[in-house]
């Protein structure tokens, strides 16, 4: 596994560098999507488990980015995905010019997902765009229903949310349908998808989303 150093981007034109590396990945027929969420959401487990689910489909690679550590890149490497770690050198997100050099150490070969792990957290990642097709925020039933209230950017920049470990409904409080109602005020495009990684609850909902998705990008 392969572990490299990123420091942030010289350049002030970042939304132009995501734009050139969109074009780049629909030249390649690669669909990237960024990611993001807070620390402790699930993120590799409900990556593994799309993964898994769709591996006979699509050819699945992974870029990690932790400010350091190795251990979700390994997870992933463990079920067959070519994954990459990237460390961000303190910074608590990835920016177009971050991304490509990660993904210029990987490669685009023979891929035709690239899911970005954004750093854990709800603020940044949201202020920069990274280059991807689309972008995917999970919230996880332990971390509240008021979210959409604290952390409004991030919901108004993704495509999709993820609501992970709702098998957990039982034991938190946590209000579905009012967590729908604050994201509808804020995104009334964002699809939403409760899910459970662990029980496969949800899964199939979204991963038919992410084929169509992958399939539009190359149409």
């Amino acid at each position: 596994m392969k572990v490299i150093e990123l420091h942030k981007s010289v350049t002030e034109s970042n939304d132009r560098d995501a734009e050139k590396l969109r074009e780049r990945l629909n030249e390649a027929g690669v669909t990237m999507f960024n990611i993001m969420s807070a620390a402790g959401s699930g993120k590799t487990t409900f990556l593994s488990r799309t993964i898994t689910d769709l591996k006979d489909q699509l050819r699945f690679a992974v870029l990690e980015a932790d400010i350091d550590a190795v251990v979700d890149a390994e997870r992933i490497e463990a079920i067959g995905a070519r994954s990459i770690q990237a460390h961000t050198d303190g910074m608590c997100h990835m920016d177009a010019g971050m991304t490509e050099a990660a993904l210029d150490e990987m490669g685009l070969a023979d891929i035709d997902v690239v899911f970005l792990e954004n750093v854990g957290n709800l603020i940044c990642p949201a202020e920069y765009d990274t280059g991807a097709q689309k972008n995917v925020m999970i919230l996880s039933v332990p971390e509240g229903d008021d979210k959409p209230l604290k952390y409004p950017l991030m919901f108004e920049k993704s495509d999709v949310l993820i609501v992970s470990k709702v098998d957990a409904l039982p034991w938190f409080t946590f209000d579905l349908e009012k967590m729908k109602e604050y994201v509808s005020r804020l995104n009334p495009e964002l699809k939403v998808f409760p899910v459970s990684a662990k029980t496969g609850e949800g899964m199939q909902e979204w991963e038919e989303w992410l084929m169509e998705a992958c399939k539009g990008e190359r149409e």
